[in-house]
């Protein structure tokens, strides 16, 4: 994770071959795979509908949504990223398309669940962005963000809180998920704030 907020597409393309050397980005390891996808089958709807996989990288995630049924369609800004994911995702329902997660180029298709690790504290104005992607939901659609505070000297990220509050006046219905005392799906310990915000329309 990079406390770097200026990288563009090209960056990511460089980071792209070693991108998934990282427990939670690969999901190599069987219990952090397993771990991952027991997450998502609670935060995506029950039956098979479409989702959104918003800076979707090499499509890790995309993969696990993929194998629960779901059709999926994955945006990043970086084409190396997205090689990987199609490359893991071949013959699957699912497509991806290269482009900004907070401008995804989806036209005017909607979606049962949008799906966003670790981009939005990245982007400059949250609550705008927040609220294009609840504009992309379908009624009764989910939002489910992956977000967290990394580091102790300079910390980068945006806080359970903090992102809570910017959601309050355009989703009825908002949880969190406390992932930090989890180690399962960080491949070890960590002792940072990790948490998963689902939110319900």
């Amino acid at each position: 994770m990079t406390n770097d907020r200026t990288l563009d597409g090209t960056d990511w393309d460089a980071l792209a071959a070693t991108f998934d050397d990282e427990p939670d980005h690969g999901l190599r390891a069987p219990g952090v795979r397993r771990a991952w996808a027991e997450r998502l089958a609670g935060w995506l709807p029950g039956r098979p509908g479409e989702v959104l996989d918003l800076g979707c990288g090499t499509g890790s995630l995309s993969l696990l949504a993929s194998e629960q049924g779901h059709r999926v369609t994955g945006v990043d800004l970086a084409p190396a990223m997205l090689a990987l994911a199609r490359a893991k995702l071949a013959g699957r329902d699912a497509e991806f398309l290269v482009g900004d997660a907070a401008a995804p180029p989806v036209g005017e298709r909607r979606f049962d669940a949008v799906l966003v690790r670790h981009v939005l504290w990245t982007l400059p104005d949250p609550a705008h962005v927040l609220r294009t992607w609840r504009g992309l939901l379908r009624p009764g659609g989910r939002l489910i963000l992956v977000e967290g505070v990394w580091g102790t000297v300079d910390p980068a990220g945006i806080p359970a809180d903090q992102l809570t509050a910017l959601l309050a006046p355009i989703a009825p219905d908002v949880r969190v998920e406390r992932l930090s005392d989890d180690p399962a799906l960080w491949g070890g310990p960590v002792e940072d704030e990790r948490y998963a915000v689902i939110a319900a329309l």
